[in-house]
């Protein structure tokens, strides 16, 4: 069970002070959002899927868990190798109890859009930090569908959601730039006859399409002057994956930060998922002078792939960025860290969506830098943040309100700051990030639980 279940068990503390110069080679993790689909997708395929290279953290084993609780066998071979036994698509049974998401937003969103157009009721419940999340954005189009839920006020876990067994194909368009809802509506559209459209103005990160397509579903991409469309045809029988799962560009943002600040540091981390819808990050580590370079480029499982080598490089801040913010939405918090240790201020805007992740990311960042010594103005949808041009003062504790993003962010601050940052309670890390500190540490940073 995860830290986010005993919210009275010890919280377990993690200070950051400078190591020595980064240098090393390292894989990272499996792809999150790769992960929870594979064993989503593979648990509705007909036949046995198997997956290597998949995140073993707390989030996708919760997919993991609830697929089981539906009629699919989800076995786990050896370190990060997963067999899949599917249900096939409509095969999905219902579970004899709550399903418990923990602390995965994604997963939850995801597994209500199968729920939707499956005859069966569940009800669904999480962690402190998943139950303040808001469903409503999901709701909507899965209700519009034919599925009826009840949630707690504001579209809050916990809620029971029964599936329709007369499901009705929409063309839905996404209200904000979100991955998870049109891949909720896409999931419900599997068991739905006819077609099912989803219309979005910003295209956003695309492995829900990538993998249906590789297994076999009628699955159509259309770009014009209105944004994406992607158009799917119901009920397909759907071929079992056998794919090796990406690193997650999300968790290699903090080694990437943590080699572009620390001076003398030269970093490779291998087997890096570059879906271009992903990659904002590398664009705005640019922007700020970073030296990154992309090497032995391929593709696996229909997803590129390649290494990265990032060397230091004196940052400096930036006036808004070009990067296009839902290719990067989950880096911003190692961004702002980077921000902090660069020469001149930085501002970024359009960023309403971080007040409603794991925690309020915005508030919880400009708090923790503040408490660090570090000049932040907050506003409604951005920061500005006045880069210190070296070490940032530093001797501050940050409250990461139980989110490992925020928690990650400042263990990578610390080793650019003058006295060593305390982080409150790094148990969320391992919703994503297993082997962070390990790793962290092998590299050469200065980390100490």
């Amino acid at each position: 069970m995860s830290a986010h279940h005993f919210p009275d068990a010890a919280p377990e503390p993690l200070v950051s002070a400078p190591g020595r110069a980064l240098e090393g080679a390292v894989r990272i993790p499996g792809d999150k959002s790769v992960s929870h689909r594979s064993i989503m997708l593979g648990a509705l395929a007909v036949g046995k899927s198997r997956v290597s290279g998949l995140l073993e953290g707390e989030d996708v084993m919760a997919t993991a868990a609830a697929m089981r609780a539906m009629g699919a066998t989800v076995t786990r071979k050896g370190e990060g190798e997963w067999e899949i036994d599917g249900v096939g698509v409509g095969g999905l049974l219902e579970p004899d109890d709550v399903i418990d998401m923990g602390n995965s937003g994604t997963s939850t969103r995801l597994i209500m859009g199968l729920i939707a157009t499956h005859p069966i009721q569940v009800t669904m419940t999480g962690d402190a930090s998943l139950r303040k999340r808001p469903m409503g954005r999901v709701i909507d189009p899965l209700t519009d569908m034919g599925a009826s839920v009840h949630a707690r006020t504001g579209g809050r876990l916990p809620l029971v959601i029964k599936g329709t067994d007369m499901p009705l194909p929409i063309d839905y368009t996404t209200p904000m730039a979100s991955a998870q809802v049109k891949s909720a509506v896409l999931l419900a559209g599997l068991n739905t006859p006819g077609i099912t459209t989803v219309r979005e103005k910003v295209a956003t990160r695309d492995h829900t399409e990538r993998m249906l397509s590789s297994m076999g579903a009628d699955i159509r991409v259309e770009d014009g002057t209105e944004g994406r469309v992607v158009k799917l045809v119901g009920q397909p029988e759907l071929s079992p994956i056998h794919m090796e799962v990406p690193g997650d560009i999300s968790s290699s943002a903090f080694p990437m930060v943590a080699a572009s600040i620390v001076p003398g540091s030269d970093v490779l981390i291998r087997n890096v998922g570059l879906n271009p819808l992903r990659t904002g990050i590398i664009f705005a580590l640019r922007e700020m002078g970073a030296d990154i370079t992309v090497e032995n480029e391929r593709v696996l499982g229909g997803e590129p792939v390649g290494d990265l080598r990032v060397r230091a490089a004196r940052l400096k801040g930036v006036q808004g960025l070009s990067v296009d913010p839902s290719t990067m939405i989950d880096e911003f918090p190692v961004l702002f860290a980077a921000a902090a240790v660069a020469e001149g201020d930085s501002r970024f805007d359009g960023l309403h969506e971080l007040r409603v992740k794991e925690s309020d990311r915005l508030a919880a960042m400009a708090a923790g830098l503040k408490a660090n010594g570090v000049e932040v103005e907050e506003f409604d949808d951005g920061i500005i943040i006045k880069g210190c041009g070296g070490n940032v003062p530093g001797g501050g504790t940050v409250e990461t309100h139980l989110d490992h993003r925020i928690a990650m962010s400042f263990a990578i601050l610390g080793q650019r700051a003058d006295k060593p940052v305390t982080i409150d309670d790094a148990r969320a890390i391992r919703t994503s990030f297993p082997v962070f500190i390990e790793m962290m540490k092998g590299l050469g940073a200065g980390l100490e639980a």
